[in-house]
């Protein structure tokens, strides 16, 4: 094995390993014969580790003194006990972005997915792709795609991993083919400013032998660029939207290849398909197979998942937590909504809805029904100016809640043919599935 830190120790304990990201990782160590334990706050995945033969426990134990080495995710902190303990047994602590570098060399060649928003569903486009191919690949999806989960793994002639901007985590990577899918601002507590920001994607895009990036964006004049989207490489011709999915003819160099027909709703994933085309291409598979894998692609957890019916009326959840992302979820939940369309949304930090104060308001202004959710402040400490109150209060239109009782009277009229769209990356999706099955 090329891995440093696989070679070196024979079992690993993952602080926060319930986490979508981390719990993958902590499967590719059981695949590779090793000794695995952690810990969570959040216990909901723990069943299906301890399926595995992962132990998996509420932190706060010593159990890690078991373990050769720790791997930590970026929200905990330095002052975490668990960590401290650690340190103080001497552990090697490792952070989830250099084991997942790490995991790159076990593989041949890499396929690295960046970008502020898409990531999550390209990958597992990507990953589609693959599978149809019949290729000995392995994949680190940011979310429990359908008919892979969050990890896949068949062989080593390919690793297909997103590459996540948070910390400049995307900076340790040195993919063969990397994809970036935008650069809008987001994480920008972890820069000096937007303009840093896009010069690491550009260092990132140029690390690798071919990037697949934006027909639009600043990239294109890379050596190494491959573009998606109107005008691009790849992109989109007879685009066709019914009831909010789409199918269009995939054009390759002017050529053009295959129909695709998505069975998953939203245009912003026309785009998605022609970037995860544009890399599968790049590693060399056909248009038959890319065909068929993003055709049989059937979506991701949380990304305009259909999760139940209350009152009659559809319930939809989606990941969206960033403008840009809310935007698209309204417009493809609205394309599909024969009534009215209730809008749950939770802010996720307290620096991204402040850093992005104006464009969340700018977003959010335009819905008639809406209540702005506590916001999930996940590694942060309040701060007012980024809270969800303040943002309700800057959004005249919305009403602000901070308990499911709020969110059941908020829906209390909805009927067949509304929508109710439950938005945000933080808990406010295991909150909706409760309500539903707390109104069942």
């Amino acid at each position: 094995m090329k891995s440093k830190f696989f070679a070196e120790f024979d079992s690993f304990y993952f602080v926060g390993i319930c986490g979508v990201s981390m719990s993958a990782l902590a499967q590719f160590a059981v695949a590779a014969r090793k000794k695995v334990g952690g810990s969570d706050r959040d216990l909901s995945s723990a069943g299906r580790l301890r399926a595995l033969g992962i132990k998996v426990n509420g932190g706060g134990t010593r159990a890690l003194a078991d373990y050769d080495a720790v791997v930590c995710t970026d929200a905990v902190g330095r002052c975490d006990p668990e960590l401290k303990l650690a340190r103080a047994l001497g552990k090697p602590v490792i952070s989830r972005g250099k084991l997942l570098a790490d995991v790159c060399g076990n593989f041949s060649r890499t396929v690295a997915v960046s970008g502020c928003h898409g990531k999550t569903t390209c990958t597992a486009m990507l990953a589609s792709a693959f599978f149809a191919a019949g290729a000995r690949f392995g994949a680190h999806i940011g979310g429990m795609a359908a008919g892979f989960g969050n990890f896949y793994l068949s062989g080593n002639d390919l690793f297909i991993t997103e590459a996540c901007e948070y910390k400049k985590n995307f900076m340790l990577l040195s993919p063969d083919t990397a994809v970036v899918l935008n650069t809008d601002p987001d994480h920008l507590e972890c820069y000096s400013d937007e303009e840093e920001l896009r010069a690491c994607y550009a260092k990132f895009a140029m690390r690798a032998g071919t990037a697949v990036v934006p027909s639009g964006s600043g990239l294109v004049s890379l050596g190494n660029a491959v573009t998606f989207g109107g005008g691009g490489d790849f992109r989109a011709e007879e685009v066709v939207q019914e009831r909010g999915n789409y199918s269009f003819t995939l054009v390759a160099y002017g050529k053009r290849e295959c129909t695709v027909k998505l069975a998953v709703p939203g245009e912003h994933n026309v785009n998605n398909a022609l970037a995860a085309a544009a890399a599968a291409r790049a590693e060399g598979l056909g248009f038959g197979d890319i065909c068929r894998g993003l055709c049989s692609f059937r979506g991701v957890e949380r990304r305009m998942q259909l999760i139940g019916r209350l009152h009659g009326a559809r319930c939809v959840a989606d990941y969206a937590h960033h403008p840009a992302e809310i935007a698209s979820a309204i417009k493809t939940a609205s394309s599909f909504t024969e009534g009215r369309l209730f809008v749950i949304f939770q802010p996720h930090t307290y620096s991204r809805t402040k850093n992005l104060f104006p464009q969340f308001v700018g977003v959010l202004s335009g819905v008639q029904k809406l209540l702005i959710y506590r916001t999930f402040a996940a590694r942060e400490y309040f701060d007012c100016e980024g809270s969800a109150l303040t943002l309700s209060r800057a959004v005249r239109s919305s009403r602000y809640g901070d308990s499911p009782e709020d969110i059941l009277k908020f829906v209390f009229g909805a009927k067949p043919g509304d929508t109710i769209l439950f938005l945000g990356a933080g808990d406010i999706y295991f909150i909706a599935r409760s309500l539903l099955e707390a109104c069942a």
